[in-house]
């Protein structure tokens, strides 16, 4: 799954790519890349446990990719470099993450002149609903012609329909991820990606003198947002900095000097893996410990066949214990005793934090 990172000049994106991904490259380095890459570990204090019970040779936390994207400024959907170095690679990604900047320093002025979080946050989106709407023309032109031939008449005649609703939504000024679509628009939404069907988690990028009122102001941005396809989490870039230099032990003393609960930063990782559906199951053992992603419904052989093909196409049976079961009774002899332990077929739905073993031929 990949997650590309959005904002305004300035607005604190490109520190939050490298601190999410430990990657730290100089200004001229930068400048030479349109995007920046890089896979980031999901956080999971669950394998964290199981690592504890099992000392294995080898961990191996699920992983979301990272795309740093060039900053978009107001009327940037007119320029070359949108529709280049941008509207290509941005198309690619299954979530975004919007940085917005809700700190002062007047050594990096604001693009727009002020502080203001919910009208950058309105400025993007405009980019973005201006951008579908320009597409949609554009669409509605090819399926005119395809109307007029017999082979693509009935086809083109449904996706009109379809392209009229989101053309009124986007006119209304409304993304299309607060819409519901049926299973048609969902394949369009497959072959087509436009920018305001993904889902969005805003990440208000604060200084460290507002950790005591971040809560207060993520909660005023939720109030004015609709729809279920956008969470929005805080962060600080200069104490998640510093955050990412230290070593656990110290990490704890820093955070706690903050009134930190958890890093920020982690919240956001795990907000974006529940952002798009996701789930993680666990193999264990002594060789290896590792968290596997699947989507959430995903049936026992469909998480088998994350692990490997042969294991979809042979899969006989899994072996299931709940997260919560094995730590309650501490092995799997006695989660067998306590009837924790199941054998559940290819159709068994799978349950976020499931310890599976897979049997197979």
């Amino acid at each position: 799954m990949q997650i590309g990172i959005v904002g305004l000049p300035f607005s604190g994106k490109t520190t939050l790519f490298q601190t999410l991904t430990q990657i730290h490259l100089d200004q001229s380095a930068l400048q030479k890349r349109d995007t920046n890459q890089a896979i980031v570990k999901v956080p999971d204090s669950r394998l964290d446990k199981l690592n504890e019970i099992f000392n294995p040779k080898k961990v191996i936390n699920a992983t979301i990719e990272m795309v740093d994207l060039v900053s978009v400024s107001k009327g940037d959907r007119n320029s070359n470099q949108f529709a280049g170095q941008f509207l290509g690679k941005v198309k690619t990604n299954d979530a975004l993450l919007h940085v917005v900047r809700g700190f002062e320093d007047e050594s990096v002025p604001h693009s727009e002149g002020s502080i203001d979080i919910w009208r950058d946050i309105e400025t993007l989106e405009e980019e973005f609903l201006f951008s579908d709407l320009e597409w949609l023309e554009g669409r509605f032109d090819k399926l005119e012609k395809d109307l007029k031939k017999p082979k693509t008449k009935e086809s083109a005649a449904k996706e009109i329909e379809a392209m009229k609703r989101w053309k009124d939504s986007l006119e209304n000024g409304t993304p299309l991820r607060e819409l519901e679509m049926s299973e048609d628009e969902m394949g369009y939404i497959k072959n087509y990606a436009p920018l305001t069907a993904k889902p969005l988690l805003i990440a208000i990028n604060l200084s460290e003198e507002s950790v005591a009122n971040a809560a207060k102001i993520v909660e005023d941005v939720k109030s004015k947002i609709k729809g279920e396809q956008v969470r929005v989490e805080p962060f600080f870039a200069k104490i998640e900095l510093e955050l990412s230099q230290l070593d656990d032990e110290e990490k704890q003393v820093f955070m706690d000097e903050y009134g930190l609960k958890d890093s920020p930063l982690d919240r956001m990782i795990r907000g974006a893996y529940e952002l798009l559906g996701l789930q993680s199951f666990f193999t264990v053992g002594e060789d290896e410990n590792r968290a596997w992603t699947v989507k959430k419904g995903s049936t026992a052989q469909e998480a088998a066949g994350t692990i490997h093909t042969d294991f979809y196409n042979k899969f006989i049976r899994a072996e299931v214990t709940a997260y919560g079961d094995f730590m309650e009774f501490g092995s799997f002899v006695k989660c067998k005793e306590n009837g924790k332990f199941r054998l559940e077929g290819k159709e068994y739905v799978v349950h976020d934090g499931d310890i599976m073993n897979i049997r197979h031929g």
